[in-house]
Order: C-alpha cells, then sequence, then structure tokens
C-alpha cells in the first residue's frame, strides 16, 4: 500500500528565511493599547522637526504626505527638547525596526506598500511593525514623552 494513500495531507519541510526584525519577547503589560498614541507622537515628532528648521535625521529620503493641523507649540526650546528626545529614542530601535517605523508611521505607507520596499512579506512587516512600536512606546514612557491630555 502507498503512503500518499494513508496519510491525508503530506508536508514540506524546508529551512524558513531568516527574518529582518529581530525576535523580541512579548512585553509583560502589552504595549498594544498605546501603538495609536505611538503614532500620533511620531507624527508630532516630525512636524516639530520641520517647523524647527530640522530635517529628521530618521528619514533618508523625503517623500512625505501633507497634512494641516491646528497643534499649540509651547515654544521653540519645548519644541528642540521634544525633537531630541524623540530622536533618542528612535536610536534605540534595531535598523530594521527603525526603517519600518520610519516607512508607516512617519511617511505613511501602506503595509503592502513597505513590503515591496523592504522585500519582506506584509504580514512579517505587520508583526515587526508591532513589534517596534512597542519597543518604542516602551522608551516614550520610560522618558514620559507620552501625554494623555489629548
Amino acid at each position: 500500500m502507498s503512503a500518499a494513500l494513508t496519510l491525508p495531507y503530506v508536508w514540506a519541510t524546508a529551512s524558513a528565511p531568516p527574518l529582518h526584525c529581530e525576535a523580541t519577547q512579548a512585553a509583560p503589560g502589552g504595549y498594544a493599547f498605546y501603538r495609536r498614541r505611538t503614532e500620533g507622537l511620531l507624527r508630532r515628532y516630525l512636524q516639530a522637526s520641520l517647523a524647527v528648521g530640522r530635517v529628521p535625521s530618521v528619514v533618508p529620503d523625503m517623500t512625505l504626505r501633507g497634512r494641516a493641523t491646528n497643534c499649540r507649540r509651547k515654544n521653540f526650546e519645548d519644541i528642540v527638547i521634544f525633537t531630541i528626545d524623540v530622536e533618542k529614542c528612535l536610536r534605540r530601535l534595531a535598523a530594521d525596526e527603525l526603517r519600518l517605523v520610519v516607512k508607516i508611521a512617519i511617511q505613511e505607507f501602506m503595509f503592502i506598500e513597505a513590503a515591496a520596499q523592504t522585500g519582506m512579506d506584509v504580514r512579517t512587516v505587520a508583526r515587526c511593525y508591532g513589534k517596534a512600536l512597542d519597543r518604542l512606546t516602551e522608551e516614550f514612557l520610560k522618558r514620559n514623552l507620552l501625554d494623555f491630555s489629548r
């Protein structure tokens, strides 16, 4: 009797290609709740750094979409301190995580577009982007950058 007739499925095995993002353990409290706030903070960082006159150091090619806002700024010194603090937090990410955060959160690419540009699968991009946002949220919470007044 043939083995193909007795087995309902034949599973192919091969070594999986290495992922581009680092495997990190899940945060104990879970930072998924803060992801929208973190993305909003990154958008404010982009606007603040452009208002200061500095091109964000994490954006190598400036292809940005326009957005109008009436967000109140405090003063010039506060904006400079804010941009420097966010840049310090962004530097703590791995290179692949930073690239995904820049493409999706700051440059506002969709997951499909980011996957095509980075050469990853869409699900891998979504998973790695979520992990990167969680790590970034943790850094923002350590430095008290996330405010909940808005």
